[in-house]
């Protein structure tokens, strides 16, 4: 019987804007030195039991921009991994920048998860890449690393679960943090989330 792939979800170290709070898509922005330290914290802790014998064998792509590829070198994944433009941010359009306060004081009841964004992308939009990174991962006998961002990470956990692209709003997640995507009886599950262990 093959067996399932799991994903291991990475997102990316603390960077200014992330700190800010400020919608960080396609503006590539590197970690902070905090950052640059957690993310180390992090790759010590794969390293080690028992994460080193689950991911000697893993397939590694991250996101192509600075703070996620970045993040996948200092971990110690650099040499293995493979840039893909699949998982990049959300584009944020003319919300670039911003943060909720500031694009809620003229739509106050604006919801990115429901609404998305002017001249970027729609939650529809994220929920098909996202999709696209589902398949892929389904599509061999193996599990997978993947460092990327926030938004998209969380709208990877909805659809790995079959949820409505709206759902990804219920996942919060912290930099620097593990995820573990995978499966229960048979059917996709939530293995760990926005785990930050190593960091405390």
């Amino acid at each position: 019987m093959r067996s399932r792939p799991r994903i291991l979800l990475v997102r990316h170290g603390q960077t200014q804007w992330s700190v800010s709070a400020r919608h960080t898509g396609r503006t590539d922005i590197p970690l902070t030195d905090a950052g640059r330290d957690t993310v180390r914290v992090l790759g010590e802790r794969l390293s080690r039991e028992p994460w080193d014998g689950v991911l000697a064998h893993a397939e590694v792509r991250t996101s192509p921009l600075v703070r996620a590829s970045e993040t996948c070198a200092l971990a110690g994944f650099g040499d293995r991994a493979k840039e893909w433009d699949t998982l990049m941010e959300w584009d944020y359009g003319v919300y670039e920048g911003l943060t909720p306060e500031e694009i809620r004081s003229t739509r106050p009841d604006w919801n990115i998860w429901h609404d998305g964004v002017p001249g970027g992308e729609t939650p529809a939009d994220l929920a098909s890449r996202a999709d696209e990174a589902v398949d892929w991962v389904r599509s061999a006998d193996r599990d997978v690393l993947i460092f990327a961002h926030g938004h998209f990470l969380r709208m990877l956990a909805a659809r790995w679960l079959a949820l409505p692209p709206a759902s990804g709003g219920l996942f919060r997640l912290e930099p620097a943090s593990l995820s573990v995507l995978g499966w229960a009886y048979g059917a996709p599950a939530v293995e760990r989330w926005n785990d930050t262990g190593h960091l405390d």
